[in-house]
């Protein structure tokens, strides 16, 4: 499929994804930008599910960025344990404290190559973190965008993070990207699902690629 088809393909799920989904949110809860970027990094192999039940927690404990500085990876991995790879985690959120502020004024960077300079942050934090807290444009390449992008054709399905996110870049309007990814995690919570996925009753099968190819 060349670029302008895919362009074209693009329009039409953004469009159709609007659709069922006008409210474009992040499914994780935070209330300031280190919130968001700790919550991210705690969504690593774990549900954002679990990730909201743990949260609470944690920023009750240590609601500033100077109180997570001063607590110790020990206690913060206790709090955080149910997301699973607690002491790395944890290790990782007091180091970012601290970068954040020794290095960045107490203000979480605004440039991919800052973000990618935080302990644990990669291209996919840095994107939903140049997305979500300063509208810059951003694809983040997370397990439902993947699948469903590349089953729609958006890409060529391709399982590697950074080809699906360059790829996305090259169809995707850039001022969409970042609310199309949020609308994949819905649209893969309950539609697209990675197993069993409900194509029959699917707003978007009359232009899926993987759709088409089953009807063949």
């Amino acid at each position: 499929m060349n670029t302008t088809d895919r362009k074209t393909l693009a329009e039409q799920t953004v469009a159709g994804l609007k659709e069922i989904y006008p409210d474009a949110i992040c499914s994780l809860t935070y209330s300031d930008p280190i919130q968001l970027l700790i919550a991210v990094r705690l969504s690593a192999q774990c549900t954002d599910a679990r990730v909201n039940l743990v949260t609470p927690v944690l920023f009750e404990k240590y609601p500033t960025l100077e109180a997570l500085c001063e607590a110790s990876p020990e206690d913060i991995g206790e709090i955080i344990k149910p997301c699973g790879l607690f002491n790395t985690k944890a290790r990782d959120i007091k180091n970012v404290a601290l970068m954040i502020r020794d290095e960045h004024g107490g203000r979480v960077p605004d440039s991919m190559e800052q973000l990618l300079r935080l302990p644990g942050v990669g291209r996919k934090t840095a994107n939903l973190i140049l997305g979500d807290i300063y509208g810059k444009p951003a694809i983040v390449a997370d397990t439902h965008c993947i699948r469903i992008s590349g089953r729609i054709g958006l890409t060529d399905g391709t399982k590697d993070p950074n080809k699906v996110e360059k790829q996305l870049r090259e169809c995707v309007e850039p001022s969409e990207g970042n609310d199309l990814c949020h609308r994949f995690v819905l649209f893969g919570r309950e539609t697209c699902t990675a197993r069993s996925p409900k194509c029959q009753s699917c707003p978007l099968n009359t232009f899926c690629l993987n759709n088409q190819q089953k009807q063949q």
